[in-house]
């Protein structure tokens, strides 16, 4: 599995890529979210809930030897998919990377152009929060 933030997101577009339709990619984006390991309850807070996503999100993050890494659930099948895409990208990095990494291949996916308006505001709120959790820590 690649690991540095370019190959793994180059891994995404070309996964997400390889549907020509919508709802292929939707269900595969769907069952990644599927394999997110189970979230204990006791991480699903207040503190840790994403407020702007029309399901019901919760992130927790947790710093180790200087990287952060995030489990996540949702109650939507699709929000929960958009997770595993992220935590794909972020979990198991280091503050500077998150921060500094662009988010051009969520645009290259089409995946920006394909949610509704809810979903997207959604998928903000979720990189905003890492982002910020990020932020703190450097």
């Amino acid at each position: 599995m690649p690991n540095n933030i370019d190959e793994v997101q180059a891994d995404l577009i070309k996964r997400l890529n390889y549907f020509e339709n919508w709802k292929d990619r939707y269900k595969y984006i769907i069952d990644m979210g599927k394999q997110l390991d189970t979230m204990p309850e006791e991480y699903k807070t207040e503190a840790n809930r994403i407020h702007g996503c029309q399901s019901q999100v919760w992130i927790h993050i947790e710093e180790r030897d200087g990287r952060l890494y995030m489990q996540a659930t949702s109650d939507a099948a699709i929000v929960a998919g958009l997770i595993a895409v992220l935590l794909r990208v972020y979990s198991g990095r280091t503050p500077n990377e998150i921060i500094n990494m662009p988010l051009d291949f969520l645009s290259q996916t089409g995946l920006l152009q394909h949610l509704s308006p809810n979903r997207s505001t959604g998928l903000y709120h979720m990189i905003k929060r890492i982002q910020a959790e990020a932020q703190s820590r450097v």
